[in-house]
Order: C-alpha cells, then sequence, then structure tokens
C-alpha cells in the first residue's frame, strides 16, 4: 500500500477495508447503471452472470471472444513483456486487475464503488496487486505514473468519458500503451439505452478518433457484436 501512496497526486486515504479509499463518503451515483455498479447485489454475480451472459451477449454470444480470450487479448493490446506498473481503470470486483497480475511489477485497480472494491479485496491473493477506491474521471495518480492502462466495460458508464480519457493519458509514461473495451453504436437505439440506462454508445470511430486528437499513436481497433475494443500508444 506504501508504494501506491507514493504513485498519488494526493495525500491520506484510509485503508482500513484493505483498499486505499480516498472518497470517503459514498456519492449518490446518477444513472441506473452507475447505481448498479454500486449495489450489494451485483458484485455477487459479476463474474458469474453478469458478465458472461450479458456483456458476453453484447459481445456476439459465441461468435465473440470468451473471457479468457479477451484476457490474452488484452495482454496483446498492451503489449506486456513483464515488469511494469498497470493501472485498471474501474476495475469493480478486480477480475481484470488479477488477470493482469502475472508477470507485472505492480498492478492498481481503481473504482468508486465500495461494494465492488470489497469483493476485490476478498478474492485477490496476488501480492503485486492492490485497489484504491477514487475517481475514475479524475485519476488521483502523478503524471507520467504507469506503463500501461486498461479499462474494461467501464467508459460507457462514465458521466464525462473524453475527460477520462484525458486523465488517463496524463498518467501514462511515454510510450505507454491504453486498451479500452467499450460499446459501439447501435443505430436508433443509442438515446434510448442512454435515457432509461445511462450507459452510453460509442460511434465506431469516436473512441479511435478522441484518441488520435489526443496525441496517441498506433490507434488500433477490433469490434465484436455491440462491442469495440480500442488500443493505442501514448
Amino acid at each position: 500500500m506504501e508504494r501506491v501512496r507514493k504513485l498519488l497526486d494526493v495525500p491520506g486515504g484510509d485503508s482500513s477495508r484493505g483498499y486505499l479509499d480516498l472518497l470517503g463518503t459514498e456519492r449518490v451515483p446518477l444513472s441506473f447503471a452507475q447505481r448498479l455498479m454500486q449495489s450489494t447485489q451485483l458484485p455477487l454475480i459479476y463474474e458469474r452472470l453478469w458478465r458472461p451472459y450479458l456483456i458476453g451477449l453484447s459481445k456476439g454470444g459465441p461468435f465473440g471472444p470468451s473471457t479468457v480470450q479477451e484476457m490474452a487479448m488484452l495482454h496483446d493490446m498492451l503489449r506486456l513483456a513483464g515488469g511494469e506498473v498497470i493501472l485498471d481503470v474501474a476495475c469493480g470486483p478486480g477480475n481484470v486487475t488479477r488477470a493482469l497480475a502475472p508477470g507485472a511489477d505492480l498492478v492498481v485497480g481503481i473504482d468508486a464503488s465500495a461494494t465492488m472494491l470489497d469483493t476485490a479485496v476478498r478474492d485477490t491473493r496476488d501480492a503485486n496487486v492492490e485497489y484504491v477506491r477514487g475517481d475514475a474521471v479524475s485519476l488521483p495518480f502523478s503524471s507520467q505514473t504507469f506503463d500501461a492502462v486498461a479499462c474494461f466495460a467501464a467508459l460507457y458508464l462514465f458521466d464525462r468519458p473524453f475527460d477520462a480519457l484525458d486523465s488517463m493519458a496524463r498518467v501514462l509514461r511515454p510510450g505507454g500503451r491504453l486498451a479500452l473495451m467499450t460499446t459501439r453504436r447501435v443505430p436508433g437505439l443509442e438515446e434510448i439505452v442512454r435515457q432509461v440506462t445511462g450507459v452510453r454508445l460509442f460511434a465506431d470511430d469516436e473512441v479511435t478518433g478522441a484518441l488520435t486528437a489526443r496525441g496517441f499513436t498506433d490507434v488500433a481497433q477490433r469490434t465484436s457484436g455491440f462491442i469495440q475494443y480500442v488500443e493505442a500508444s501514448r
């Protein structure tokens, strides 16, 4: 935990629950999807039901990548060779964070949900993994801190997703890699989905264009169903 504190650009934080809490009082989420992520029920079913079935269907069901294939893809997108300091943005119950742990020097998962982080801490045995409760849009880390940043299945939940991209760019070291998994726009359904759930659907060129505009290079995209995977270099 002391290593994590040295990465921060803000002081303090309570570590009594096994993660470093920089938020304190629970903030009231705005959308249905955000409230769901901070509920006590979703962490219990996230890895067994939510991710393999709901997100799995979004990826194209049997035609999309499995969770195992997706984690292998993530390693390739980040070009991990071992010894990196990695940030997992909006880490939820830590499934992606733990998948990044083998060979890494340090993996930090950050999320705003206390219930998700309670589950992440309980299920994590890796000595090189730590968690922070903080703002995933305005990341509380010093600039040029991480060799790689991942944000899988979360960008579409943020109220200010492009501010989040700015923040991820800021904490990446020169030459660092970014890997995103987010939604794709469904013609005619975008506004309905957003109003009912709070989930944003991105056009195929929206995220890639935003990264290019922010100075990222080697921007590449692959799609599967209603999901897109985007990788880039800082």
